[in-house]
Order: C-alpha cells, then structure tokens, then sequence
C-alpha cells in the first residue's frame, strides 16, 4: 500500500508521533525543510553539544591553515567533499540528493584565511560569517558542512535510536571526516538505509534545526547593514558590493556576529510543526461557518484553505500532518488532506488494525447538501491507496440516505466513511480553546456511532 510522502518510520511500520522523540523523523523521497545551525549548539547548555562545536569550527580551521601552508589542492578538496551530507536530509532537495561545492567557490572560501589577518592569525570563532563573506554560501552549505564534520558523533547517535526504537540498520560505508589527517575516509558502519536507492540514513537532533542560522546574510542586510551603516557608504550595496565590503572590513561582521551573541536568549530551534493559535483557530472556524456554499466568491478555495490549517493544528499531536493534494475526479478538483497514523490514539489503532488505515484521508468539499457522487468518489480513493477509513468534511449534517450509503458501504466492503460538518468543527475548536478534551475526541465520538449503526 502505498503511503503519501512516507518517513523511515512509516515503513518499516513504525509507530511515532514526532512530538515524542528528540530526532527529526526523515522523509523517504526529499529534504526535511530544516538545517542544523552550528549557533544552536555552540549556545545550547550541554557540554557534549558544545563540544561538538568545538570540533566543527577546529576542523573548518585547521582545514584553512593546511590551505595556508601550501597543501591548497588538498583543502580545496576536502571542503568540496563536506560541502553535502546526503545522509542527513536536510534542506529543500525533493530528491535526498544535492549538488557540491565548485572548485572555485570552495577556492574562495579558503583564500580567507590568507587575505582576512583577523581570520588567518586566529581562525573562525563562528564559521557561519562565511555567508557574509563569499557569494553562493547559504544555509544549506552551512548545515551540511556542519553535519559532515560531525558524521562520526551522528552515526553513533543513530545507531542509539535504531536500538531505542528498532529501526532496522545494514552494513554500509560512509564517508567520515577525520580530524588528524584532515581527510575524508570511508568507514564501515551501520545505518538505517532508504529503502528506495539503499543510502544510507543518518538521524539528526531536533534541537539543533532552525529555518534559518542565528547568522544569516538577509539578517544582516535587514536588521545590521541597512539600519546601522548605510549611511556609511552613501548610497545602498548590492550583495556583491556588500559581501567585497564585508570581506576588507571584517571587523564589521565581527561586530554584527558580537551583537547577535549578545541577544542570543532568542535563538531557539524550529519545531517541524507549529500549531496555529488559539484566536486564530477560532477566527478561522468562525470564517469556515460564516462562508457560503459553493464556488461564489472564492468560497470553495476559502474553505478548503482555512481547512486544512485548522485541521492540521487541531488533530496535531494525534495526527502528524503529511501533506495538502488535489486530485480530479470525474472532472471536478478536489482537495484532500492527508495525516499520518501514528497510532498514538486508541481509536487510531483500531482503525489501523480493522481497516489498513495506514494513512487518514479528510476530504473537504464545500456544498449545501451532500450527495452520493461525493461519497463515491472518497469510495473509490480509499480503494486505490488509502486503505479503507476515510473522513469527509462537508457544510451540513449529511441526509438520511447518504448516511445509510455509508453503512451499506461498510456492509458490503468493509469499508468506514465518517461524515462531518460545520457543527462538528465547532466542537473541535471548542475544544481547542478550552483543552479540557482533545479536538480529535469529536472524530472518536462520529466513529463509535457509526459502528453502533452498523449490522451486527
């Protein structure tokens, strides 16, 4: 069966809720859209993460030092080899793959530690400036360096929770940096693997991932540059201009870098997933009530897309939020929301269990009066992927014969469509603001009905 933007979790058959473990679960088929930011672990109160920058920024160092003292094809082509740490998954790739650093990108990286005296006499105390400094540095290289000068302790850490959680690992080699010989060696080991092209799989801290590095270039141009100093220059820099500038000013940077130490209290990680507020849970029910039925106006797009943000924050930790679809049945578009089951629920074991819902489909559909088409045609989804359990949420309480439909569904394939409408929202996001029962117990209450209605 087929399962929407799978994790390694999902197939091996793993149950977890993101929430409850401290590593970010990785996607199958493309990057998680986060980075580990080397500020976060400089800056975290734990001896063993600070130590781990410690050996990032030496290693960065020492590797511009060995491109001082004439070794310089050698450094070039190690941080060329850094400069992608597939393993990890992080960034925007929708692949699990990217693209390394150029010759003369990563040249220029290195000649730095010649052309800067502050750099050459003493090394990066935060290696991230190099966004500030080299055109075509960004965030994604600034994570996958760090995670390549740190594979050996990540591969140790997966390896703790493939054990904790019985994630099936293979023997593989990986390529691993090694500190006194400033090289990349490949090492034997064990890791969890992708399924889909048999690479190897590394697991990563949530508390070290953030959208964006606490020092970031448009940080700097926004809130240092722009603010502080373009009077300085007479007129605005563009990015070229700027990062020349930065590089025969480094003391510049070294202040922008000092300010952002000084307030480092606000930089936190990024969860993966971000509830939406309270108010703004409610507004958004409110709006969903207060739109009319159909396509007047922009109403079936405004339902939809106030949906699936009420919806994905108010069954959040029960169900992880995987992805929003559209699809065309028949000729009509229709949106779908999709969950993962995590099984943390009873009810979402049951449904697992009784149905093969390894995956919960909401379909939306913004009509004054539901009618068999509709239901057919989440009937016929559920058949091809889904497994047999399907919600779809509509505007009114569903007439009597659509109702019976679903049992005679249930009757003659086994299968479990629940209906809910505006007035099961309200309770949900009743419940959302009081916290004295959980959104989803509503979705639990329309199954237990449905299961009294139908025949023994």
């Amino acid at each position: 069966m087929a399962i929407v933007r799978p994790r390694l979790n999902d197939f091996y058959n793993i149950p977890l809720k993101q929430e409850d473990i401290d590593f970010a679960l990785p996607f199958l088929d493309e990057d998680i859209p986060l980075y580990v930011d080397p500020f976060l672990l400089w800056k975290i109160p734990s001896q063993q993460d600070n130590g781990l920058h410690l050996a990032v920024v030496s290693a960065f160092n020492a590797i511009g030092n060995q491109f001082i003292k004439g070794k310089e094809q050698e450094a070039i082509q190690t941080l060329i080899d850094l400069t992608e740490c597939d393993e990890a998954g992080l960034g925007n790739s929708k692949t699990r793959t990217g693209k390394k650093l150029g010759v003369k990108a990563s040249e220029e990286i290195l000649e730095l530690f010649k052309k800067i005296p502050q750099i050459k006499n003493n090394g990066f105390e935060h290696f991230e400036e190099v966004q500030l400094l080299i055109q075509g540095i960004s965030k994604d290289r600034i994570s996958d360096i760090t995670c390549s000068l740190i594979k050996s302790f990540l591969v140790d850490y997966t390896l703790e929770k493939c054990d904790k959680y019985k994630f099936p690992f293979e023997k593989c080699s990986v390529p691993i940096f090694n500190i006194q010989t400033l090289k990349i060696i490949l090492e034997e080991t064990y890791l969890p693997v992708n399924p889909n092209t048999q690479k190897p799989i590394i697991l990563v801290p949530k508390r070290w991932l953030r959208y964006n590095p606490w020092l970031n270039y448009e940080d700097y141009f926004d809130n240092y540059y722009i603010k502080d100093h373009q009077k300085t220059f007479g007129n605005r820099l563009n990015r070229v201009q700027l990062l020349d500038f930065n590089r025969h000013n480094y003391d510049m940077v070294n202040a922008y870098t000092r300010q952002k130490v000084a307030n480092q209290q606000s930089c936190v990680n990024d969860p993966l997933f971000t509830q939406i507020p309270i108010l703004s849970a409610k507004r958004k029910s409110e709006t969903i009530v207060g739109l009319p039925t159909g396509k007047d106006q922009n109403a079936d797009r405004k339902y939809e897309d106030n949906m699936v943000s009420v919806l994905a924050s108010m069954l959040y930790p029960y169900l992880d939020f995987a992805q929003e679809q559209s699809r065309t049945e028949s000729g009509l578009h229709i949106r779908d929301i999709i969950f993962y089951n995590n099984r943390s629920y009873d009810f979402l074991t049951e449904i697992y269990d009784k149905y093969e819902a390894t995956q919960l489909v909401i379909e939306l559909k913004n009509v004054k009066t539901l009618e068999r088409d509709h239901l057919n045609q989440l009937n016929r989804y559920l058949s091809d992927q889904f497994g047999r359990f399907g919600i779809l949420f509509t505007r009114n309480a569903a007439p009597k014969n659509i109702y019976d439909n679903t049992i005679n569904l249930w009757s003659a394939h086994r299968k479990c469509i629940l209906i809910l409408d505006d007035s099961d929202l309200v309770m949900m996001a009743d419940m959302y603001e009081n916290k004295q029962r959980d959104p989803i117990d509503i979705i639990k209450r329309k199954y237990i009905q449905f299961t009294r209605d139908c025949p023994s």
